[in-house]
């Protein structure tokens, strides 16, 4: 897997809901609902879905080596 697949396959997503779980290291996660709201050459941005709408960035290099997994 490549940058350029993980965009192409994040750009048929834009606007849909997902679900990312976040490895901490030490068997440590973190769980976030997210809206997937923008790709960049590097990032991509979410947007949170609790009550404050906190929007975060990831890389595409975070999904290739599984620091995040993304579930539709």
């Amino acid at each position: 897997m490549n940058i350029e697949k993980v965009k192409n396959e994040l750009k048929h997503h834009i606007g849909d809901v997902a679900t990312i779980k976040y490895h901490l290291g030490r068997n440590k996660y973190e769980e976030y609902n997210v809206t997937i709201k923008e790709l960049y050459n590097r990032i991509f941005l979410v947007e949170m879905k609790n009550e404050d709408k906190k929007v975060k960035s990831f890389s595409y290099s975070d999904i290739i080596t599984r620091t995040i997994r993304i579930t539709y």
